[in-house]
């Protein structure tokens, strides 16, 4: 395994990995739950099926962050495409849909309230 290419964008965080192993191999681990759970527990997901797949390509799964409240979610999508060396590009993509970790405040669409200056 080489060293992870990484992007960071506002919402998402992108990791690439070059593997020794085939496509096959790597996509036994990623979807047959007894191997995956090998390195990614069902403590860790926040259900232990998959959100979408697409065979041999593509699997998404829903990731809580924590086992108390507030139960922030994520949802990490793991690519898998074959190299030129008969090995693996596996494409982790971490993204935080969650409106809580925007940074955005805003408030009520209800909100009256009257906001003063204080005078130094």
């Amino acid at each position: 395994m080489t060293n992870p290419k990484t992007e960071n964008h506002a919402n998402e965080l992108l990791f690439e990995y070059v593997l020794d192993a085939s496509p096959e191999k790597v996509w036994r681990a990623l979807s047959i739950p007894a191997l995956r759970e090998k390195w990614l527990p069902d403590v860790a997901c926040a259900q232990s099926e998959p959100i979408s797949s697409t065979p041999e390509a593509e699997i998404c799964y829903r990731m809580r962050d924590d086992e108390e409240p507030p139960f922030l979610e994520s949802r990490v999508t793991l690519q898998i495409r074959p190299n030129d060396m008969g090995g693996t590009i596996l494409t982790i993509i971490h993204r935080l849909p969650d409106a809580r970790l925007n940074g955005h405040s805003s408030a009520a669409a209800n909100d009256d309230a009257c906001y003063l200056m204080l005078a130094a």
